[in-house]
């Protein structure tokens, strides 16, 4: 019920209770009830005596019907949830009952989305896209070298073909524009080593975050709403999914070397010089784009060195 009564009151507009009820076909008593589990999602909404209730913004729900009718690519399950910690956990949790299957889930809220370095992804409802993929793989780890680049690259694509220009990566696999992070992503993998094993591989998308939103960010972001407000949240997920979908059709059939020279063309830092930053560690040169496993070439003053994937931070030199 708190699903058709959150698509009733997502035009932003004031709405009785008696109308509520109505349409939902239960007392007000029910629909105050119901009212009441929008602030265990955090979700603003206000009460005016003779106007009713209306959520303080405007939002889209997304339409888990509608998405998957449009995807072109292979697609098992898709799963549109309202609430969840995280869609890496909640697919880490099912996926050994997946193997072989291709498996999304997107959620209007994350309680503990996570990113990176076990930071915090800011996860507020209705208003960015989150989204998991889960993906099995029978080469072992070893397959999956260059995959987090080819995520980066897929959600590249989806902003291109929604419009959005001037966007770029940031090794191992971040998406900028204007200077500023629009995206990221997280894999988590499950299984053999050497033998078949999962991934689960997370993107996170900003799509209209307020300040007050972003205040817990510690860094400078940016949203879509901001280079392109006419954008549907759903016509954003479905194109987003379907080209990650299509890339890892390609990356499993070629592996990453198909593209390699397309992120050096993308890398905000390609020819530029960096400070490489891990922990008790500090390495100075300049990027000379990605090798075919997908690792940072960075040429120092001792030649060119080769930058695995990991606990690392690139910041230009000041």
């Amino acid at each position: 019920m708190l699903n058709k009564l959150l698509g009733l009151l997502a035009d932003g507009q004031f709405h009785s209770g008696e109308e509520l009820g109505e349409s939902l076909g239960v007392s007000r008593a029910a629909v105050w009830k119901q009212l009441k589990k929008l602030d265990d999602l955090d979700i603003p909404y206000s009460s005016v005596k003779g106007k009713g209730y209306r959520l303080h913004d405007e939002i889209e729900l997304l339409d888990g019907e509608r998405i998957q009718a449009d995807i072109q690519q292979r697609l098992d399950c898709l799963e549109v949830l309202l609430d969840v910690d995280s869609t890496n956990s909640y697919l880490f949790q099912k996926a050994s009952d997946h193997m072989g299957k291709r498996y999304a889930v997107m959620a209007e809220k994350q309680a503990a989305g996570r990113g990176r370095r076990g930071r915090q992804w800011v996860s507020p409802f209705g208003k960015n896209i989150y989204l998991s993929l889960l993906v099995s793989f029978s080469g072992g780890v070893a397959a999956l070298e260059g995959l987090s680049l080819v995520t980066a690259i897929a959600v590249e694509r989806a902003l291109l073909k929604l419009g959005i220009a001037g966007v770029g990566l940031k090794w191992p696999n971040d998406i900028y524009a204007d200077g500023k992070k629009l995206a990221g992503i997280l894999l988590e993998v499950t299984g053999e080593y050497n033998s078949h094993c999962q991934v689960v591989i997370g993107v996170g998308l900003n799509l209209s975050l307020s300040d007050k939103d972003a205040e817990d960010i510690g860094q400078p972001w940016t949203a879509l709403k901001n280079i392109r407000p006419d954008l549907s949240r759903n016509q954003v997920a479905t194109v987003l999914l379907n080209e990650l979908l299509l890339a890892v059709d390609e990356f499993q059939k070629q592996g990453f070397a198909v593209f390699q020279e397309y992120w050096s063309q993308r890398d905000i830092y390609h020819n530029k010089e960096v400070v490489i930053l891990s922990p008790g560690h500090e390495k100075r040169g300049i990027v000379k784009g990605v090798n075919r496993k997908g690792e940072l070439l960075l040429h120092t003053a001792k030649g060119m060195e080769v930058i695995v994937a990991g606990e690392i931070s690139v910041r230009p030199v000041a």
